[in-house]
C-alpha cells in the first residue's frame, strides 16, 4: 500500500525536527564545554547523535516505503544559557515539544489507517517516554541542588558515565 502524500509531507517536517534537536543538543553540549563542565557537554554530545539517528530512521522508512526524502535546512539552536538548570529545563521542554509532535504523527496514521506507519511510530513513542524521563530526573536533582557547586560537579561526573 502506498504511504499519503500528507504522511510523507509529515514525516519528512519531523526529519526537520529531528536534526533541529540534534542541533539544539550540540550548541547545549558546547555552552557545558565552554563551561568546563564536560560530563554534561558528553551527555548532551550522546543527545546529538541520538537525534541525528532518529533522523535517519525517519529517512530510511520513507525510503522504504518509496518515498521522496526532502533533507531539510536546519534552524540556529540557542547558545547561551545562564546555567546548567536552565539548560536542563530547556532540554525537558523540548522533549515534551517532540512527543507532542510524535502524537500527532500517530494521531494521523491512526487516521489515515495507516498501519505501517503506526508501527514504526511505536518506536518512537517509547523512545519519548525514555527521553521526558531521563531529561526531568536531571532538572530534579539540579533543582533539589540549587546553587551548590559540590552538587553540579557530583552530577556532572554521573552524566560523564553516560
Amino acid at each position: 500500500m502506498k504511504i499519503s502524500d500528507s504522511m510523507v509531507s509529515a514525516i519528512n517536517d519531523q526529519i526537520k525536527a529531528e536534526y533541529d534537536s540534534a542541533y539544539i543538543y550540540l550548541a547545549m553540549s558546547a555552552y557545558f564545554k565552554d563551561a568546563g563542565l564536560d560530563g554534561m557537554a558528553h551527555w548532551m554530545q550522546k543527545q546529538y547523535r541520538e537525534e541525528v539517528e532518529h533522523a535517519e530512521k525517519f529517512i530510511n522508512y520513507l525510503y522504504d516505503r518509496g518515498a521522496r526524502v526532502i533533507i531539510p535546512d536546519v534552524a540556529k539552536p540557542k547558545d547561551n544559557y545562564t546555567d546548567a538548570l536552565e539548560v536542563f529545563k530547556t532540554a525537558y521542554a523540548h522533549e515534551q515539544y517532540v512527543t507532542s509532535r510524535i502524537y500527532a504523527l500517530v494521531d494521523l496514521a491512526i487516521s489515515e489507517k495507516d498501519y505501517a506507519t503506526q508501527s514504526m511510530l511505536k518506536w518512537f513513542v517509547d523512545e519519548q517516554v525514555e527521553e521526558e524521563d531521563n531529561t526531568s530526573g536531571i532538572v530534579s536533582k539540579l533543582e533539589f541542588l540549587g546553587t551548590d557547586k559540590h552538587g553540579l560537579y557530583a552530577v556532572d561526573r554521573e552524566l560523564l558515565a553516560r
